[in-house]
C-alpha cells in the first residue's frame, strides 16, 4: 500500500500539496531522527518549511532541509508563534525527543529563561499533572489560540508506521513470548498512566518501568539490574495515544542500546510505532543475534506450543 493509502487507512488526514500546501509548515524540531524525516518529506512535496530548533537536541543537518531555520535558546513561547506567525504558517508540527528531564534540574530556569508567555503557561494554566499529555496538550491549545493548527508528523511520513511480523531472523523463543506477553499488558497499562512506553521483563519479572529518564536509559538501568544476561523490551502506544505527538519510536540507537544492555528482544505495536531507519535497524538486530517483532495484541502463549520452534501464525 502506498504512503497515502496507507495513511487513509489508517484514519490520517493528508496534508500534502493541494490542501493549504501553500503555505509554509511550521516545524518544532527536538532531538532524533525523525524532524529530519519530516523535512525531508514535506520538501519532496513542494511544501516549505520553517524549523524551530531546540538548541542542543535538535540536528544541525535540518538547516539545509528547511526553507527557514531559527534556533531556539531560550524557553520562549513568544518567539516560536511570532516567528510562525511572520512566515505565514498556519499548520505546525512537533517531532523528535525533547528531553524532559531538563525540566527538573535544580538550575532549570537559568537554563531555559523562560520568557513572560511560558512561565503564564506552565505555572498558571490549569492542568491536572504536568504529564506528557496534560503539557503537549495544553501547548498544542496555546497555539490554537493563536490561530497555528497541530497536524501530526505521521500525516506527512506513514510509511515509517512498523508492519506486522517477525522482522529479524532470530525469531523470540517461547519463553521470551511468556515475558513479551506479561510485559505487553503492564506496558499498556503504564501508558494509560502516562508514566511511559516501554517494560524491560525477564523471566516474568520487571526489571525496569521507563520514566522521565526515556527508553534508552531504561533499556540500560535493566540491563544493569540482571547482570546483561538477556531480557525482553515491550514498547507500545498509549490507550489514548495522540499522534500529533509522542508516538512510540525505535531505530538503530534502540537496537544499540539493547546491544550494551544484553537485551535480545524488542517487541513493538504493528501500526502504532515509528521504526526509523528500517533497513540498518533490521541488519544491526540480525547482526547481532536480536529478534524483533511487531504485534497487534499479545502473543496468545497458552496455545503455543512449548518448543523453542514456534509456529508464529499463531501468535495474535
Amino acid at each position: 500500500m502506498g504512503g497515502l493509502g496507507f495513511a487513509q487507512g489508517l484514519g490520517l488526514r493528508s496534508v500534502r500539496p493541494g490542501s493549504g500546501a501553500e503555505r509554509p509548515l511550521g516545524l518544532l524540531a527536538c532531538a532524533g531522527r525523525l524532524p529530519l524525516l519530516v523535512a525531508e518529506k514535506a520538501r519532496h512535496y513542494g511544501r516549505a518549511v520553517v524549523c524551530i530548533g531546540a538548541a542542543g537536541m535538535a540536528d544541525p543537518a535540518l538547516q539545509r532541509l528547511c526553507t527557514e531555520f531559527h534556533w531556539l535558546r531560550r524557553s520562549s513561547l513568544g518567539f516560536i508563534l511570532r516567528t510562525f506567525r511572520r512566515a505565514g504558517v498556519r499548520q505546525w508540527t512537533m517531532a523528535g525527543k525533547f528531553h524532559k528531564h531538563l525540566l527538573f534540574h535544580p538550575r532549570r530556569w537559568l537554563y531555559f529563561l523562560p520568557d513572560w508567555r511560558f512561565i503564564r503557561f506552565y505555572f498558571f494554566r490549569r492542568r491536572a499533572a504536568n504529564n506528557d499529555d496534560a503539557l503537549l496538550l495544553g501547548l498544542i491549545a496555546e497555539f490554537q489560540a493563536a490561530g497555528l493548527e497541530c497536524v501530526s508528523p505521521l500525516d506527512w511520513c506513514p510509511e515509517l508506521l512498523v508492519r506486522e511480523g517477525i522482522l529479524t531472523r532470530r525469531r523470540p523463543t517461547h519463553a521470551e513470548l511468556r515475558d513479551v506477553a506479561y510485559g505487553w499488558h503492564l506496558a499498556r497499562e503504564m501508558g494509560r498512566l502516562d508514566v511511559g512506553q516501554s517494560v524491560m521483563v525477564r523471566e516474568r519479572a520487571v526489571l525496569a518501568v521507563e520514566a522521565i529518564e526515556g527508553t534508552d536509559r531504561a533499556i540500560e538501568r535493566a540491563g544493569e539490574l540482571c547482570g546483561r544476561r538477556g531480557f525482553v523490551v515491550v514498547k507500545l502506544a498509549k490507550p489514548q495515544q495522540d499522534r500529533r505527538f509522542d508516538v512510540p519510536t525505535v531505530g538503530p540507537q534502540t537496537v544499540r542500546t539493547m546491544i550494551r544492555a544484553g537485551a535480545r528482544v524488542l517487541a513493538i505495536e504493528a501500526g502504532q510505532t515509528i521504526l526509523l531507519d528500517e533497513e540498518e535497524t533490521i541488519q544491526l538486530a540480525n547482526q547481532y543475534g536480536l529478534s524483533i517483532l511487531a504485534l497487534r495484541q499479545p502473543p496468545d502463549v497458552d496455545h503455543l506450543p512449548s518448543e523453542v520452534g514456534v509456529d508464529f501464525d499463531a501468535i495474535g
